[in-house]
Parts: C-alpha cells; sequence; structure tokens
C-alpha cells in the first residue's frame, strides 16, 4: 500500500513532537530550577501536559485520515455491490 505524502509528513511529526517533548522537558526544567526544584518539575509538568496534548491533536488527525481511507474503500464496495444487485427492466 503506498503512503501519501500527508501519511509521511504526520508519521514525521510525530516523531519530532516525541523528540521536542523529550528535549523541551529537559530544557524547561533546567530553565526553572534556579526558582527551586518544586517550580521547575511544575513548570515541566505543565510543559508536558500542552506538549502531549498538542501530540494528540496529530494522532488524531492521523486516525480520521484512516478512518476517511477505510470509509472510502467500503463506498467502493457499496457502490459495486449495489450495482451488481440492481435489476435492470430488461432483466425483468
Amino acid at each position: 500500500m503506498k503512503r501519501s505524502t500527508f501519511d509521511a509528513l504526520l508519521s514525521f511529526l510525530g516523531g519530532v513532537s516525541w523528540a521536542f517533548v523529550i528535549v523541551g522537558a529537559w530544557v524547561t526544567f533546567q530553565s526553572f530550577v534556579f526558582l527551586g526544584i518544586v517550580p521547575a518539575i511544575m513548570f515541566t509538568f505543565i510543559f508536558i501536559f500542552l506538549a502531549i496534548f498538542l501530540l494528540l491533536v496529530l494522532e488524531s488527525m492521523s486516525m480520521a485520515r484512516d478512518r476517511t481511507d477505510i470509509l472510502k474503500k467500503q463506498n467502493e464496495l457499496l457502490e459495486e455491490i449495489r450495482e451488481s444487485v440492481t435489476i435492470t427492466p430488461s432483466d425483468a
């Protein structure tokens, strides 16, 4: 099955997003550690929460694309079935 450019882009963005979550969490922690450990951890959790939310948006886009592809295939099959079952006046 050939992957579309959209699927490849979503896959790439998903991988980049996970790298962004990991590196961003480390940078956020290091940026706020001068305030103390507890605030640094709190800001890091807030960053992780927002980053994973955006990652879930990408995953939902991918799932919507998959659902659309499946519905398109089902529609084509149903059209074929309808054409094969339809009785024409000359058949009756």
